[in-house]
């Protein structure tokens, strides 16, 4: 493999990408700060359609993952959101998000940009109803704590700390992930690869299926992986079957909707992602959406040289993305040696499950919230919670696995 056209196709999917991605940070950090948590759980108490709808209708532009979704729901179903509602919340918040959304029109042009937060929409609502018609009101009658926390500092210092600093500590390195990835499919798999079963799309998606269901993808860093892959022969809707299941769900969500919401519930939720990603993906093949997708890469010269440039604006966003990346990625790593205050009445448990801020949040909100705790800090690098106050482990282990976390001890 040739390492400089492997470093060149890396800097132009990047650079194609990062003015969506810094616009679709700035508006996510927008909605977090502007718009009040009791706000959804308004919409969303009434057992009916519209309390579903209005679930997958809030939870599409929120940039959220499939784990940092699942605390975020399970405090909708503390301030009473009904049942149907909470599973169209979890099924349709993690497809995509109004970071998502640049970025695939970016990449993959208007037609997927469109369809992705369409399929989130159908798919949570028909999830939706479907718990609501299927899951009885024992099995999924877990009690549970919020994940909303105070913050402080200005609402403009919240904006960008949340949008340029908190989402890319929880998504940056997924994100480099899916754009090294991406180049080296582009350099190192031939382009007649997935042609050999071009005409069975179906498996296709099956395999998909098989790969993305069970690991943890992040709805932006997963987009440059499904465009190089269709730029090697995958079909559009398989690409889309990737970007519709693959964020949607992992094997941690599973585990923690099942305990915390139960089988049935967990039954419902997996078919329906499953089922209606296919259902989506044969939709787009039979439509044509994508058929004519060009992913930006360069054009090669007789030595293999790209001739493509970047403009100079995107070359600053590029700059710009880079350096928040590194300054939140070093910022998550260095707190893993973060020493831990000896005072008295301290003590540091591990809590495995936590993978972003918003689960941090979660943890120190059901733990904070306990009788004699004075205070609850996170570290998430780490994978601690130090508590100081009076609460025994006991009284810990509890509120950590009522909010869907697992204790170590």
């Amino acid at each position: 493999m040739d390492l400089n056209v492997f470093f060149n196709s890396f800097l132009l999917i990047t650079g194609e990408m990062s003015p969506y991605l810094l616009l679709g940070f700035l508006i996510a950090g927008v909605l977090h700060v502007f718009v009040p948590k009791r706000f959804y759980a308004k919409y969303l108490s009434r057992e009916n359609r519209f309390s579903v709808l209005y679930a997958a209708l809030l939870g599409i532009p929120l940039p959220l993952c499939s784990c940092g979704v699942i605390p975020t729901a399970i405090g909708l179903k503390n301030e009473r959101a009904s049942k149907g509602a909470v599973a169209s919340f979890l099924i349709a918040t993690p497809q995509t998000g109004i970071d998502s959304i640049l970025a695939t029109f970016s990449l993959m042009g208007l037609g997927f940009a469109i369809v992705r937060p369409v399929a989130a929409l159908v798919t949570g609502v028909c999830g939706g109803l479907l718990v609501n018609r299927l899951v009885h009101d024992q099995e999924d009658d877990v009690p549970v704590s919020s994940a909303c926390r105070l913050e402080s500092g200005s609402r403009l210092w919240r904006v960008f700390r949340y949008a340029y600093f908190e989402m890319i500590q929880d998504i940056g390195l997924r994100l480099i992930i899916g754009l090294l990835i991406a180049a080296f499919i582009n350099v190192a798999i031939p382009d007649e690869f997935f042609l050999s079963f071009g005409r069975q799309p179906l498996l296709q998606m099956l395999v998909i299926l098989a790969v993305a269901v069970p690991m943890y993808i992040c709805s932006t860093g997963s987009i440059p992986v499904a465009a190089a892959l269709m730029m090697k022969g995958l079909s559009p809707g398989a690409a889309l079957v990737m970007l519709m299941a693959g964020p949607a769900v992992n094997v941690a969500s599973i585990l923690v909707v099942r305990k915390s919401l139960g089988r049935r519930f967990t039954w419902v939720y997996l078919i329906t992602i499953i089922g209606f990603s296919i259902l989506f993906g044969l939709i787009v093949n039979a439509v044509g959406i994508g058929a004519d997708l060009v992913v930006p890469a360069a054009d090669t010269g007789c030595c293999g040289t790209p001739t493509h440039h970047l403009s100079l604006f995107r070359i600053i966003c590029s700059a710009f993305l880079v350096l928040f990346i590194i300054i939140a990625l070093s910022m998550k790593f260095l707190s893993r040696f973060k020493k831990q205050a000896a005072v008295s009445g301290t003590a540091v448990y591990s809590v495995e499950g936590m993978h972003c801020n918003h689960c941090k949040a979660a943890v120190e909100q059901a733990v904070g919230g306990l009788k004699g705790v004075e205070t609850a800090e996170v570290n998430l690098g780490a994978k601690t919670v130090t508590v100081t106050g009076t609460a025994t482990a006991d009284d810990v282990r509890k509120a950590v696995e009522k909010a869907g976390f697992e204790f170590k001890g």
